[in-house]
């Protein structure tokens, strides 16, 4: 009986400790998303290429790598490729932007620093935004990819 006391007023402490670093986080999260949207800019861009890379891949200026700590280095990050105007540059993307933007496609994008929070296609492909119906549209997409690449291979021999 005196186990399952302890036990519980264990648990009952990792809960409480649990909750208060929650709401810590979660208010550190409020201020960081107020500096993102205090310093959010729009923008239109054409998106040459996306990839999920490592940020130390990702071709961004050495200043952004420095800064990132040493765990986040080896995860991968959404980034687009993008031209805007006549420079080249790659910035990194919200994920849920990320899924429902495609390559070759004009976009305008509210974009604070380097980070892509929100986008608007202008010109380009239809992506679609239903994770379901976006597998079936990857899925045509790669077949034709390979059927193109069969024919090109015969036209070549």
């Amino acid at each position: 009986m005196k186990i399952l006391l302890i036990i519980l007023a264990i648990l009952a402490v990792i809960l409480i400790i649990l909750f208060i670093l929650g709401k810590r986080l979660q208010k550190k999260q409020e201020a960081q998303q107020a500096s993102i949207d205090a310093a959010a800019q729009s923008m239109n861009f054409f998106i040459i290429d996306k990839k999920m890379m490592k940020i130390t891949e990702a071709g961004l200026p050495k200043v952004v790598v420095d800064q990132t700590p040493k765990y986040m280095r080896r995860a991968k990050l959404p980034i687009l490729k993008v031209k805007v105007g006549p420079r080249v540059m790659s910035l990194i993307c919200d994920q849920k932007v990320f899924h429902t933007l495609a390559p070759k496609q004009e976009v305008k994008a509210t974009v604070s620093g380097i980070y892509v929070t929100a986008a608007k296609r202008i010109r380009g492909p239809i992506v679609e935004t239903d994770p379901k119906k976006r597998k079936a549209q990857e899925k045509l997409e790669k077949k034709e990819a390979k059927r193109k690449a069969k024919e090109a291979k015969k036209m070549g021999k």
